[in-house]
Order: C-alpha cells, then sequence, then structure tokens
C-alpha cells in the first residue's frame, strides 16, 4: 500500500488514504501493521485518512502512535493531513472528522496549516487521573522530596493526556529518563504524554515532550497546546506563545472569545513509499 511521508515541525508521519481506489474508505491497522509501517517509514505517527462519517467532514482522520497504539488526537499530524485535504479541495478551510470530535484547519500562509483543537479538558476525570486533584499542579514529585525540582506539574487532555512539568532550562531536564518513568504511572490510567516546559517570555515556551506510545519526538502540537494551557493557568504565560519545538516553532493560542485552542504551524512533504500490509 502507497503511503506518504510527512512532518509538521519535524513531528515526523506516515499517511494513508482509505479512500483510495479498491479501499473501502475505513483501515483497520493492528498494532502489529502500525509499528511496522511506523519502523518501515521512520514515522512518530501514523496517520489514516477514511471516508467522512458525518455532514459537512470532508474526511475523517484516525492515528497510531510508534508503538502500535492507537490515539485519540495528534495536532502537527492533524495540520498535515488537514494540508492535503486542503491541497485536494483547492479550498482554504474545511472540517475533519476524528475520534476526538470534529477540527476546523484553515490554510496560514504558504505551507502553513491552523487547526481548532476545541476546548482543553482540565477536570481530573477527563485527562483522566485515577484520583481528584487539581490539575493546575496535581501532586506527583520525580526524585527525593528534599531535592526534586520535579513536582506538581500541570494537567491537561487535548484529546490526549499530558502533564507539563516547568523547568528552569529544559535542554537540561531529564526528558528520556523521567518521560519513561511517568508514562505508565498509576496515577494515570491510560498512560500520559510527559512535557518539560521553559518558560522564556509569557509569549514564548521551550519545549520537550515524552510521547506516550512514542517516545522523544522533535515536536508534539498536542503537547504545546497543553503547555500553553498549563503555563496559563499557573500565570505564567499569556494565552497566546510561539513553542519552540526540537523540529521547530509553534504557535498557540487559547481564545477567551470561545476557550478553544488553535495551533498554527509548518508542514512538509518529504516522500513516498509502498508497504505490503
Amino acid at each position: 500500500m502507497r503511503f506518504l511521508k510527512m512532518n509538521g515541525a519535524g513531528n515526523r508521519f506516515a499517511v494513508l488514504d482509505a479512500r483510495k481506489a479498491g479501499m473501502t474508505g475505513r483501515l483497520d491497522l493492528s498494532e502489529d501493521q502500525a509499528r511496522a509501517l511506523a519502523t518501515e517509514s521512520d514515522a512518530d505517527q501514523i496517520i489514516v485518512i477514511e471516508a467522512p462519517r458525518g455532514d459537512g467532514e470532508a474526511a475523517y482522520i484516525r492515528f497510531w502512535n510508534s508503538d502500535g497504539g492507537e490515539v485519540g488526537a495528534c495536532g502537527n499530524g492533524t495540520r498535515a493531513a488537514a494540508w492535503l485535504l486542503l491541497e485536494e479541495a483547492g479550498a482554504d478551510a474545511l472540517t475533519m472528522g476524528s475520534p476526538s470530535g470534529p477540527l476546523h484547519a484553515a490554510r496560514a500562509g504558504d505551507l502553513r496549516v491552523s487547526v481548532d483543537m476545541g476546548e482543553p479538558r482540565l477536570d481530573w476525570e477527563q485527562i483522566p487521573l485515577s484520583e481528584r486533584m487539581d490539575t493546575r499542579g496535581i501532586d506527583l514529585h520525580v526524585g527525593p522530596f528534599d531535592e526534586t525540582a520535579l513536582r506538581l506539574p500541570g494537567a491537561v487532555s487535548m484529546g490526549n493526556p499530558h502533564i507539563v512539568f516547568f523547568v528552569d532550562n529544559a535542554e537540561l531536564a531529564p526528558v528520556r529518563e523521567v518521560g519513561s518513568l511517568v508514562e505508565h504511572h498509576p496515577l494515570f490510567p491510560e498512560g500520559v504524554n510527559v512535557g518539560f516546559a521553559q518558560i522564556v517570555a509569557p509569549n514564548r515556551i521551550r519545549l520537550k515532550v515524552w510521547e506516550r506510545g512514542a517516545g522523544l519526538t522533535a515536536a508534539c502540537g498536542t503537547g504545546a497546546c497543553a503547555a500553553l494551557v498549563a503555563a496559563n493557568r499557573r500565570r505564567l504565560a499569556g494565552r497566546s506563545a510561539e513553542v519552540i519545538a526540537d523540529g521547530g516553532d509553534l504557535h498557540v493560542e487559547w481564545r477567551e472569545s470561545d476557550g478553544h485552542v488553535i495551533l498554527t504551524g509548518p508542514v512538509a512533504f518529504d516522500g513516498e513509499g509502498e508497504l505490503a500490509l
């Protein structure tokens, strides 16, 4: 089966289109298939574009992480799929269906796409957590209590669960060590994405993310959204910021008018390949 290779701020994707000739309009990947495709294409996530399921949808999109598990949301992956669909339709804006609900996308310049990621989920049951906590700073400490610098991360769901530790220097953050440790902590029944955010200025955040099921990636769109929301709730940042990832910059705005989070950034087409499923 043919797949496209794309990236969004360095976040790598393999894109399959189940609407093509000979397909049913839907593609259910097994964990083994998703892992094989991620390995073959060197992708962080797999995106499948399916036939629309609701009125007004250009298509329905689904996501798998490189460990083979299907996930409910992927911000940069949504932008990559949206760019393909915008090009296909010759449109400036469209709506896609997804497991997390409708996603509205629009062109934002040359090879730039904005996606309305909806409202962040902020209640402990929506993250979800295994027990009631104030999600502005959940009761989680890493290391000895008298020495730890990693404590009380903010928790946000952007269709997938995130926690965000605020650090003095993101370059020195123990992303691999702590991310892999916390990803499957009992506090998170569905696992969790782990962000390490350095507040450079109220409108500028340096971010590294350990993604659930994918590990350290060059960028994470939902992680960027979660970092801005968590920082604003702690009064560390305003309602919009440039989020600096290893692979590029993303702009995030948490709109006051409707509470929706808007993610904007670059996309790129990196080639294509074939895989026997």
